[in-house]
């Protein structure tokens, strides 16, 4: 799909689980949800935005700090927005996902809610406010985010019987 900028094309970028994505050239990022969550960031006044994709709440500190965890995905991307310039008090926050898609006993463990409840109580305790959200319920979700408008474009995925 094409996106005309004043009659230049914006690149796009597909978002996989345990990534995350941020650049000073606009771009519309495309993702899919399950249990994980995506955390969109955007600062209006610089027009710089980025996204993560993170399948578990935390880090527990053995293995690799990776952005596979919510409470490393979000720091490193407050990080990589800074590194362009962005103040902290100026970004605002979408958050996405977290649904309980597949019955199975990991549902026991609450992983959509578990990664929910980390983005919102992080982006509180930063003070960036949160300015839209479509999280939790039992179904899957695509996403589609302009990082230079901070739009954010969602469908809900239904499961097919």
């Amino acid at each position: 799909m094409k996106f005309s900028k004043t009659n230049t094309e914006i690149k796009t970028h597909y978002l996989y689980p345990a990534a995350l994505f941020a650049d000073t050239e606009p771009h519309i990022v495309d993702t899919i949800l399950g249990s994980c969550v995506a955390v969109c960031l955007y600062d209006p006044i610089k027009k710089i935005g980025g996204i993560n994709h993170y399948m578990l709440p935390f880090w527990n500190g053995n293995g690799l700090a990776s952005p596979k965890y919510g409470n490393i995905a979000i720091q490193k991307l407050i990080e990589k927005l800074h590194s362009f310039g962005c103040k902290t008090e100026n970004i605002q926050a979408k958050v996405f996902g977290g649904g309980e898609v597949i019955v199975t006993e990991i549902n026991l463990f609450k992983i959509g809610q578990r990664n929910i409840e980390i983005a919102l109580k992080t982006l509180s305790e930063l003070n960036i406010r949160i300015t839209g959200k479509s999280v939790g319920g039992n179904h899957g979700r695509k996403i589609r985010f302009n990082t230079e408008s901070g739009v954010v474009m969602m469908k809900l995925i239904q499961k097919s019987t």
